[in-house]
């Protein structure tokens, strides 16, 4: 992965999206000392069968900070659109654009927004909505004739500085971040995700977040240097 950059900005659908896939990456890029900020389109409100979204909302909110602080991420921001039923569209585009010009990050960081994960099993809509509407959000935070309300109602110059947009959990994967040193802070980061794990697996905690990203990142390990890693498709700009 490209190392010469200072600001990135992470976009998820729901909390924990991140945990599952680049939390580990992050916590390396903070560990050198670049800024991570979390910006997430839900708060997982519909996440938790048996706990009524009202309920969720503000739990899941919690274990997200919680889980961020883990990694060295203290920037954790919720857009408020709807769990389960997120629309790509210019609505989404817009938020998600005047994120960019708001936090100006070099690096875009965001989770699978192709139909399918690498397996074949079909991906959900929000990752895809979310996803995609990242990869466009790229391009218009830096027209100041697209969505021209963000600076003139809100005072968000064109930021037409994002050089990559590094996607997780993508079933193509061209770039990868070694996680030998932080694999250790992704697995505390993804237990903080209490409520959640608890909900999804009678197995021990620790065990699930343990065995799930030693999986992932040691399926990546043999095509990237036999390392643990956190794989990423990386789009150029």
């Amino acid at each position: 992965m490209p190392g010469d950059w200072q600001r990135a900005l992470a976009v998820a659908a729901h909390p924990d999206d991140l945990e599952y896939g680049a939390a580990s990456a992050v916590a390396a890029w903070t560990g050198e000392g670049k800024e991570v900020s979390y910006l997430l389109a839900t708060r997982g409100e519909a996440g938790i069968d048996g706990l009524e979204p009202d309920r969720a909302a503000p739990l899941r909110e919690r274990e997200q900070r919680a889980s961020a602080a883990v990694v060295g991420v203290s920037s954790v921001e919720f857009l408020d659109h709807r769990d389960g039923v997120i629309e790509y569209g210019t609505a989404l585009r817009r938020d998600l654009a005047a994120a960019v010009r708001r936090h100006r990050p070099e690096l875009l960081v965001t989770v699978n927004h192709r139909d399918t994960w690498e397996q074949g099993a079909w991906n959900t809509p929000d990752h895809r909505a979310v996803g995609r509407a990242a990869l466009d959000a790229a391009a218009d935070a830096g027209n100041r004739w697209i969505f021209p309300e963000l600076l003139d109602e809100a005072g968000l110059q064109p930021w037409d500085g994002v050089r990559w947009v590094a996607v997780a959990g993508s079933p193509r994967p061209t770039h990868a971040v070694d996680v030998t040193g932080t694999l250790e802070r992704g697995v505390r980061s993804l237990m903080e995700h209490r409520a959640y794990v608890g909900a999804l697996t009678d197995e021990d905690p620790e065990r699930y977040c343990r065995a799930f990203l030693e999986g992932t990142t040691g399926g990546a390990a043999g095509r990237f240097g036999g390392r643990p890693a956190v794989a990423f498709e990386l789009f150029p700009r």
